[in-house]
């Protein structure tokens, strides 16, 4: 029998820091489940997508960013001003197909004048989107100053409607926007020349553009589909709120951040994937989820421990790219 027949299959190294995310979801999960009666309940599960379908989608948009080797600091304030947008249209009269246009609308605009900004006059992305951020911030609060209700009558039904699971479990309709906008997203990046041209981007931008690809408009497009996500992640927040506020989402684009990064895209760019980013969402809701069991501990202890995951696996980045030949 041959060596290489007796040799164990290796997992590929930029495999690893997507499956030590989930690895650290089902330890934190499982300890839950330990530890606290009705833990590992299914709906319990289904509350992590729940509580947690607009950060899925703001983290979606957030990994095309960061595959290229950017970053987005508007998201957060994008989803607040989404929310303002749609409150106050709706409660105008407007119907709600229109303003959830509005919205997508508005988002999508930011985020190609961010891209275009960031491309043609070379600023760095951090100083453009931090730029977004006080921008969509002070648009809020021109809208109001004060909480808008939401009262339209179709958009609270979508809001408290539910769909049925076997064994009690429910789910709302958000979930389901949500799950769709990661299999997009896992289209897109995976069997597209735009998601190759974005992978190809992070791992040397001026290789992407002597190999012929159209660099300058996936360079744009990311910041895009960011802005989309960030739009719908706030029409997704308000449907949780029913309520618009120019300081909903405040430090979300932080929490975001850290879920793509802990769900092991590279900061560098180049590496990464859809689902890590979902698992990341999903390791800050299960710590969440956890401190609200305990019902003792402060909520900031769930930005210590994740502050304690985001250097954990920037050290494992860094580990991975070293071992790399």
């Amino acid at each position: 029998m041959s060596t290489l027949a007796l040799s164990p299959t290796r997992l590929p190294q930029r495999f690893l820091p997507v499956m030590a995310t989930f690895v650290v979801f089902v330890i934190t999960f499982g300890v839950g489940s330990f530890r606290y009666e009705g833990f590992a309940s299914g709906q319990v599960v289904a509350n992590l997508f729940v509580d947690n379908s607009f950060l899925i989608v703001l983290a979606v948009g957030m990994t095309f960013v960061i595959l290229t080797g950017g970053i987005d600091l508007s998201v957060g304030a994008v989803a607040a001003l989404s929310t303002m947008i749609a409150a106050a249209a709706l409660d105008a009269g407007w119907p709600p197909l229109l303003a959830v246009l509005a919205v997508l609308a508005t988002g999508t605009g930011l985020g190609l004048l961010m891209g275009l900004v960031i491309h043609h006059f070379d600023v760095q992305p951090f100083i453009v989107t931090l730029a977004g951020m006080f921008l969509a911030r002070g648009l809020c609060f021109l809208i109001s100053v004060e909480s808008v209700s939401i009262d339209d009558p179709s958009f609270r039904a979508l809001a408290t409607g539910t769909i049925a699971l076997p064994g009690g479990v429910t789910l709302t309709y958000s979930v389901l926007i949500a799950l769709a906008v990661v299999l997009a997203a896992v289209y897109v990046l995976h069997l597209t020349r735009f998601g190759r041209t974005v992978y190809a981007i992070g791992g040397s931008e001026s290789s992407a553009r002597l190999m012929g690809l159209a660099t300058t408009r996936a360079k744009v497009g990311v910041y895009m589909v960011s802005g989309f996500c960030s739009a719908l992640g706030g029409l997704l927040f308000s449907l949780y709120m029913l309520s618009g506020y120019g300081l909903h989402g405040v430090g979300m684009e932080l929490d975001v951040i850290a879920a793509v990064v802990i769900g092991g895209t590279l900061l560098a760019g180049g590496s990464g994937y859809v689902a890590g980013s979902v698992a990341g969402v999903l390791v800050l809701g299960t710590v969440q989820t956890l401190i609200s069991f305990e019902g003792t501990l402060s909520s900031w202890w769930t930005k210590i421990v994740i502050g304690v995951l985001l250097l954990a696996f920037i050290a494992l980045q860094r580990l991975v790219v070293r071992r790399r030949p």
